[in-house]
């Protein structure tokens, strides 16, 4: 009941090889071994400029991992008929802009529906779930319902980045109130680490945290079996500490 799940990105890890290209460290090896560490899931993002994962990784995880697959992806034709004939556990579509470091901020599912419904459908058709990346704003989650889409990742950028001042935290809840109030799976993730993953891992509608970046630059000093073990300690020991069960 009201369970929390880690899921870890290894898009990250793919950064490190491309800076060098070759095929070390491979994104599936560390796939691997954060599933035995603690992970729940293996997220990645297939971006349109295959900055970090490139196809081939995708389909060697999808072949290789027993874990539910997280695509992380734009919202283009292309990237439909990938996921399409790869088949992942979910698809979290994300924006994306070719000039980004990282991703900025949510989707404007407000302003797309007519162009998400469509391709949100598309997706389930074949039996994907799918997850709508969006900032924590309520106008945002209640065209998520109006999509049909099962499941939103909040933003937690702006949080992480703002960690302390409560307001945003607030945002945060209020969000995830909202979607579970709607029937909507709640996920979060971007910019979390030890320090302030505790207050959203509380959020009782919280059901998984997407975490990468930190986790990988972190098991650089303490090795990744060690840093996936310790978020999902934390994440756990907060939903505990709210008193809902695991």
């Amino acid at each position: 009941m009201n369970i929390i799940r880690l899921g870890f990105n290894i898009d990250h890890v793919a950064t490190i090889r491309n800076a060098r290209g070759g095929l070390h460290p491979d994104p599936l090896r560390a796939a691997e071994i954060a599933l035995k560490a603690g992970a729940d899931g293996i997220t990645l993002h297939l971006r349109e400029d295959r900055r970090h994962i490139r196809d081939d990784d995708l389909a060697r995880v999808s072949a290789s991992i027993d874990a539910p697959i997280n695509l992380e992806m734009a919202v283009t034709n292309e990237m439909l008929g990938i996921a399409i004939a790869t088949r992942p556990h979910a698809v979290c579509l994300v924006p994306e802009k070719r000039q980004e470091v990282t991703t900025e901020g949510g989707l404007d599912a407000a302003g797309m529906i007519e162009t998400l419904a469509p391709f949100v459908a598309r997706l389930k058709d074949a039996e994907i779930r799918v997850s709508l990346f969006i900032d924590p704003d309520i106008a945002q989650v209640e065209a998520a319902a109006r999509i049909g889409a099962p499941v939103v990742e909040l933003h937690t950028g702006t949080y992480a980045e703002n960690y302390g001042h409560e307001a945003e935290l607030a945002r945060l809840a209020s969000a995830a109130s909202r979607a579970a109030a709607l029937g909507i799976e709640c996920h979060a993730g971007h910019g979390l680490t030890f320090g302030n993953v505790a207050p959203v891992a509380a959020l009782p509608p919280i059901a998984e945290l997407n975490i990468g970046h930190f986790l990988v630059g972190e098991a650089v000093f303490l090795g990744l079996p060690v840093v996936i073990a310790e978020m999902k300690a934390r994440i756990v020991a907060a939903r505990h500490e709210t008193g809902v069960s695991q």
